[in-house]
């Protein structure tokens, strides 16, 4: 069974939220205390995250970008707020999804199935990703598409082994220069689009539905993967 942790700190959302989540056949853990559920979710095993912005002990996006430090978990932010900018801040700093209160619980549980089944399928120690016909080996640093390797150049290949390890995150250029390229890079932010256009024709026989890489206008990019 999977196991979702619920950090809200208005208990009668958190409890029908808990209620709703049970009723389709999922663990519920609820935690109202920022602090609180960064323990708990170091303790235990989640399979996502349903994450309220404001919290005492450590609001949302410092749990968040606490929790991105340790794990890859999907986390959904639940927030009265609407505004692009706080829908961005959330998104950039790893949210797999938002959603604005006041919310109906059903499409609750129909974004935590979303988010799940576009979790990647692990393998071989958590080594391997498979996204479909395209899998990712971290160990060896190799990339397969259809099962046969594809050649890739150094740059390139460290960028798809960072979008794949967190797939369906969006990054900025300047997140993506900050950690492929490295924080010494003086050249154009314009190289990871070159590095984009690269890889994209690298895999182009990589069927859209199983996933592609994503331009957001005015926000970056990320691994789309499909459902």
């Amino acid at each position: 069974m999977k196991s979702i942790l619920i950090v809200e700190d208005e208990d009668a959302i958190a409890r029908v939220l808990a209620a709703y989540l049970r009723k389709a056949g999922y663990a519920a853990t609820v935690v109202s205390d920022g602090l609180e559920a960064l323990n708990v979710f170091e303790a235990s095993d989640f399979s996502l995250v349903l994450l309220d912005v404001m919290l005492p002990g450590m609001d949302g996006w410092e749990l968040l970008r606490a929790i991105r430090d340790k794990s890859a978990c999907p986390v959904i932010m639940l927030t009265a707020r609407g505004d692009i900018q706080d829908r961005l801040l959330g998104l950039n700093d790893g949210a797999d999804d938002y959603m604005t209160k006041p919310f109906v619980p059903d499409e609750v549980v129909a974004r935590v199935r979303a988010a799940l089944r576009r979790r990647p399928h692990w393998t071989d120690g958590e080594s391997k990703r498979h996204f479909g016909n395209l899998m990712v080996d971290f160990a060896s640093k190799s990339v397969f598409l259809n099962a046969a390797e594809v050649p890739l150049n150094p740059r390139d290949l460290s960028l798809l082994l960072f979008l794949a390890e967190s797939p369906n995150r969006i990054f900025t250029r300047e997140q993506l220069i900050e950690h492929v390229w490295g924080a010494d890079y003086e050249g154009s932010d314009r190289a990871v689009d070159l590095s984009i256009k690269r890889l994209r024709q690298s895999l182009a026989h990589w069927p859209a539905e199983a996933g592609e890489i994503r331009t957001l206008r005015g926000t970056g990019y990320q691994l789309w993967i499909g459902e």
